[in-house]
């Protein structure tokens, strides 16, 4: 925890390892790539590439996951509202995720 307000958590994914779909309540999410390579994707959008040092706002209530690509660690900061909320929703297609390099 950063202070009183924010929420800070380092999130280390391995290679191939994503979260399901989901959305946060009471807060955007505000993730800053660390190291490694992975992806995040809106619902609705193409998957975006993340690398060290590129961040990203996924507003609040928006629907989408993130995770590592699958051959690279990925690491990443999570910034939110201290006491957000998340709904985990359902996986993500593997046939889409897979196609992914």
């Amino acid at each position: 925890m950063a202070n009183d307000t924010v929420s800070v958590s380092n999130v280390t994914f391995a290679p191939s390892c994503i979260n399901n779909w989901h959305t946060h309540s009471g807060s955007c999410q505000v993730l800053v790539g660390v190291s490694g390579r992975g992806y995040y994707q809106i619902w609705g959008q193409d998957p975006v590439e993340m690398k060290a040092g590129e961040s990203v706002t996924i507003p609040e209530g928006t629907k989408h996951w993130h995770g590592a690509a699958g051959n690279s660690w990925f690491q990443h900061l999570s910034i939110m509202s201290k006491g957000a909320g998340t709904t985990w929703l359902e996986p993500v297609d593997q046939n889409v995720y897979s196609q992914l390099k």
